[in-house]
């Protein structure tokens, strides 16, 4: 979760390794530091807190060097401090390490060499690894890690340099994510592209167990045994403005205004000529194997697993087929029942989520074939896959995830159209209505940003609230767990999302006059239903708000506060229903002074297990 930036050229590191951290931020950290080759030694600077209180200190007491590393720290072996925060370095002090991963056999090895004399000064397993790395070098610092990685169990993305040689940045990659972008006369390490996108927009994506050994002039990738591999270069079209706010005063407002062209986007080329025919140029598997198979399991973690669960909903109803849905943490340790028969598809914003890739892994060992639901080109699970259905979301900054989360589940709705035609199972006239609608949701969506009074109305009525509940059914039951989350990730307002069938089995315990219950009440067949719930709700004194179609008066006799979004198909309302969730949540967050962007503890993509 932490994030690394690498520079070696020939301007001073220091500011562009701070500006990369600083595009970094929505990963998460609880300190900062760097590490500068500079006139022939190391110099090191390390804070706790927010970057700024690093910025401030480099300000008052510059440090220059044309090669350097930076690491923002999210801590995972120790507690936050200067001390345990990166860079580290080895027991002679002339190599300093960036890590980002957990080194399982750390214990094991810092053992071995303190019985050798190693003299640790931090908590870390990163330091460990610093160690093990001066305890192998011999004047050639790429043949050091390579050696001291063939004894690292676990994950890891490096950034080393050592002042020994002052013109040579060295690399590697086992888990964790890590990029390489090539300049001109300078060449970049970052954990992500945002970090270098205003540098270079050449990028090599590093897989596992690879090196990589960087000069001003030069990038040299090889294996653990030192064989040279050739990579491919990746041109990145991202927007530079993608990753800055635009005007906004938070990143995630940002890209919450950003979802209909986000979604014009993932359907742009998905269609052929006549309209009808779904096209998914990164599908990998044929029509023969897909026809073939007797299961999809979704697995996938956070706001990506709610989107998986929409994603059932359609598959169930339109593909006929059986669909489970897991949490990849509880799929990769509970021996699933997953084969050659069963499709296993993941969901994920970034394609490096530790337990979605540990997960794709466990399916492919026993036999299944993956298809992925991905917005990152290059990354690990969407080159692990089968096949994958790219989101082209572009950057998410915001730790709360909202464009990547309509995205997705438009995505699966390309899906379901593409399984339908191949097995057969869709209607004519429900293939028509279902493409008819998805075009139409761009328009809609930005229609919808536009109703802000409802929204701000309720605000005021419930910023200070210490609960709320939120209740959907069928298609917008995922709704209700995701409004839910966003609410609680960045308003820090309990917030829990539940099937209202279920309410009189416990939840309707909670309601009295003090609660807020967002009901999602769209036109639907179950409607009638829901209308039952609110009303079990209105005689308990619950502060009702509703989530409903336009056209509905009558929702108005039963909620307190209604949020109208245009008329929809149902399966295609979860996106709709979203977007006000989201603003409601953005702006309950705003009117009690919580940090949006990086709300506490959470970190934007959750890289170790």
């Amino acid at each position: 979760m932490c994030g690394i930036v690498g520079y070696i050229g020939k301007t001073n590191a220091v500011p562009i390794i701070m500006d990369g951290l600083h595009r970094l931020e929505y990963r998460g950290y609880d300190s900062a530091g760097v590490a500068v080759n500079s006139d022939g030694k190391l110099v090191v600077r390390k804070r706790i807190g927010k970057l700024k209180v690093l910025d401030q200190s480099l300000e008052d007491d510059p440090i220059l060097g044309s090669v350097g590393v930076g690491h923002t720290r999210w801590a995972t072996h120790g507690e936050p401090s200067e001390i345990n925060s990166h860079p580290h370095g080895d027991n002679s002090g002339k190599i300093m390490v960036v890590h980002n991963g957990i080194i399982e056999n750390y214990q094991e090895l810092k053992e071995q060499m303190l019985k050798e004399g190693h003299v640790f000064k931090s908590q870390t397993d990163t330091e460990v690894a610093a160690h093990l790395i001066g305890k192998h070098y011999k004047g050639n610092l790429e043949e050091a890690v390579r050696n001291a990685l063939k004894e690292v169990e676990g994950a890891y993305a490096l950034g080393v340099i050592c002042v020994d040689e002052p013109d040579k940045l060295v690399a590697a990659r086992c888990g964790s994510p890590l990029i390489i972008g090539l300049g001109e006369g300078e060449n970049f390490i970052g954990s992500d592209v945002p970090a270098i996108l205003k540098y270079t927009r050449e990028v090599i994506y590093v897989d596992d167990k690879e090196v990589i050994t960087l000069t001003r002039d030069k990038v040299i990738v090889t294996d653990l045994d030192g064989n040279v591999l050739e990579k491919k270069v990746n041109h990145i079209d991202w927007d530079s403005n993608a990753a800055e706010k635009g005007g906004f005063p938070h990143f995630m407002l940002k890209e919450i205004n950003e979802q209909p062209k986000v979604i014009a986007d993932t359907l742009l080329g998905r269609f052929s000529k006549d309209g009808d025919t779904i096209l998914l140029e990164d599908m990998k598997m044929s029509d023969d194997e897909l026809k073939a198979i007797k299961k999809i399991v979704i697995i996938s973690c956070g706001t990506a697993y709610h989107a998986g669960v929409v994603g059932r909903y359609l598959l169930e109803k339109f593909v006929r087929i059986p669909v489970e849905v897991d949490l990849a943490s509880e799929f990769r340790y509970r021996d699933p029942m997953v084969d050659s028969d069963t499709l296993v598809m993941t969901v994920t914003q970034s394609g490096e989520t530790a337990d979605t890739l540990a997960g794709l892994r466990e399916a492919k060992r026993r036999g299944s074939k993956v298809v992925s639901i991905c917005n990152v080109v290059g990354s690990s699970i969407a080159r692990e896959s089968n096949g994958v259905i790219y989101t082209h979301a572009g950057p998410e900054i915001g730790v709360a995830s909202t464009k990547a989360y309509t995205s997705q589940v438009t995505a699966f709705v390309l899906f379901t159209l593409y399984m339908g035609a191949l097995r057969g199972t869709m209607s004519a006239e429900d293939r028509k209505a279902v493409i008819d609608g998805l075009r139409k949701l761009p328009e809609q969506v930005t229609e919808t940003l536009k109703r802000l009074d409802s929204i701000h109305e309720i605000t005021e009525l419930h910023h200070k609230a210490t609960s709320a509940l939120y209740l959907g059914r069928s298609f917008n039951f995922p709704s209700a767990l995701e409004g839910a989350l966003k609410l609680k990730e960045i308003s820090y307002i309990h917030a829990e999302g539940y099937a209202a069938g279920e309410m009189k089995h416990g939840p309707i315990a909670l309601v009295d006059s003090n609660l807020p219950v967002i009901c999602i009440c769209t036109e639907s067949d179950v409607y009638d239903k829901m209308v039952s719930n609110i009303q079990e709700i209105k005689a308990r004194k619950g502060r009702i708000i509703a989530v409903a179609t336009d056209g509905d008066q009558d929702i108005k006799v039963h909620a307190e506060n209604v949020i109208y979004i245009p008329s929809c198909l149902e399966a295609l309302s979860p996106i709709l229903v979203q977007v006000p969730l989201q603003l409601l949540s953005y702006y309950m967050a705003v009117k009690r002074g919580c940090d949006v962007d990086q709300p506490r503890n959470l970190a934007k993509s959750v890289t170790v297990e």
